[in-house]
């Protein structure tokens, strides 16, 4: 299929583009807008555990992703425009002039995380993450530091809206994740697999640079503000990072990256 070259914002062809700002908010019904060529490359990629459903691309920008383009399967259709039409199409200035659709992976459940667990593997738990900022910041450092999964709690927010995406620089494309868990029984299941669940808080008498596992680990952050639950906090190993200043803690994104650096330099120990 070549590219079909579109004239009007509303073309019912690209209709699934339309409005991404407002729509990102209600969900496409298993589909999602990818932005931009670093993430759309993710999403075309093999490391992708998603499948493009579209390109919807200004049409200056068309021969930069020729080679991804050529890669795709026939079926996908992908289609240009102007900057004007792109604009009016998303609902508001598109600088990037890249965009595609889309469909989220089959779900990944708890179970085939935890089935075949190793020593050194690091789980990331979110706890009420409701900023896609920080979201996208969660799954962009899992990846960067070889965290195998990343699992959410229910008042965590849709790591697939748009700007998550983005942030994550597609990591949220290609990193296993499990959603909608309940945080105590989710420690009761982790215990039980011999993983260690380790809070992030600024109340722990233990400091993580001192911090030595024994196995796999999982780390456990909560919201900004609010933090992780004191009753799920009295159930695991509470570290925190000593800080200067009268400072207590870290935005949630800067405290996992510093933390899953520690982890993965510091592998298990007997």
């Amino acid at each position: 299929m070549g590219v079909i070259f579109i004239k009007d914002a509303g073309d019912p062809r690209i209709s699934a583009f339309r409005d991404i700002r407002e729509r990102d908010l209600t969900g496409r019904e298993g589909l999602f807008i990818a932005e931009g060529e670093v993430v759309v490359r993710v999403l075309a990629s093999s490391a992708s555990r998603c499948r493009t459903r579209g390109l919807l691309l200004a049409e200056k920008r068309v021969a930069a992703l020729a080679d991804v383009i050529d890669a795709l399967p026939g079926e996908v259709p992908v289609y240009a425009a102007s900057q004007a039409v792109m604009d009016g199409v998303a609902g508001f200035p598109l600088h990037r002039g890249i965009l595609a659709l889309g469909e989220k992976p089959a779900p990944t459940s708890l179970d085939t995380v935890l089935s075949d667990l190793k020593p050194e593997d690091v789980l990331v738990v979110a706890c009420g993450i409701g900023n896609h900022d920080n979201m996208g910041g969660l799954f962009r450092n899992a990846a960067a530091f070889g965290a195998q999964a990343v699992l959410l709690d229910g008042e965590c927010c849709d790591p697939f809206y748009r700007k998550a995406i983005r942030v994550s620089v597609g990591a949220v494309l290609r990193t296993p994740f499990v959603a909608g868990l309940e945080v105590g029984p989710l420690v009761d299941r982790l215990i039980a697999a011999g993983v260690e669940p380790l809070a992030l808080t600024p109340s722990a008498t233990h400091a993580l640079h001192a911090y030595r596992r024994r196995g796999p680990v999982a780390l456990l952050l909560g919201s900004e503000g609010p933090g992780l639950n004191p009753a799920v906090i009295a159930r695991c190993t509470g570290v925190g990072i000593p800080m200067a200043g009268g400072f207590d803690s870290l935005n949630v994104a800067a405290t996992s990256a510093v933390a899953l650096h520690h982890l993965a330099t510091n592998p298990a120990r007997n």
